[in-house]
């Protein structure tokens, strides 16, 4: 490739993730519909190169969602899973959900409610929920071990609401909690799933 077609190739890169940037912002500010129009003219790339370089707005929006979870991806990487004492799990599984949602509730909230509307974001929203799912199984193998498949399945997916997004956004945005508070609400509430299901095994 030529130096031309080179610094071509550059300055695309640049203003495609300067448009994916722009649609963050406005998701943080509350925006998750943002037009095609107003991401141009916010990010300072014309209208007709936001249309060259993204064929159609969920495929903007669904890029800007993927750019976002790309770039802080290792939140959601949950090391020595089944390890360690089962106070020591349940905090891990916890604070790692709170900190998924410190960081990304503006991303998540978009993608859920664009999923409708978007296989391709829908196809996004389900992979994290089912990677999610499944550290909850590995995380409390030990426990789930010892249970009927019926009864595993059960804590598992009581366990896996209680450390949604949903809840936390309950928690945190509409009862107005800190971060500590939610995490002792969380803990004590996988605590006593996880205590329940041994004590009637």
């Amino acid at each position: 490739m030529t130096k031309q077609g080179d610094g071509r190739t550059a300055r695309r890169g640049r203003n495609s993730d300067a448009v994916l940037d722009t649609v963050h912002e406005m998701f943080v500010e509350g925006n998750f519909s943002p037009s095609v129009e107003d991401v141009a003219a916010r990010s300072g790339v014309s209208l007709r190169s936001v249309y060259r370089y993204f064929e159609d707005t969920e495929a903007l929006l669904h890029l800007a969602i993927e750019r976002r979870i790309a770039l802080v991806g290792e939140l959601y990487a949950l090391g020595n899973l089944g390890e360690g004492t089962r106070e020591e799990r349940v905090l891990a599984l916890v604070n790692q959900r709170l900190v998924i949602h410190s960081k990304l509730a503006p991303t998540v909230r978009a993608a859920m409610l664009r999923a409708p509307f978007s296989p391709q974001i829908a196809d996004q929203v389900d992979q994290r929920r089912k990677l999610l799912a499944a550290q909850v199984a590995a995380q409390f193998e030990p426990e789930v071990a010892v249970l009927s498949k019926s009864r595993a399945e059960a804590l598992l997916v009581c366990i896996d609401a209680l450390c949604s997004f949903d809840t936390m956004e309950d928690l945190r945005v509409r009862r107005g909690m800190s971060i500590s508070r939610a995490r002792r609400v969380m803990v004590g509430g996988v605590t006593a799933l996880l205590a329940d299901a041994a004590l009637n095994n």
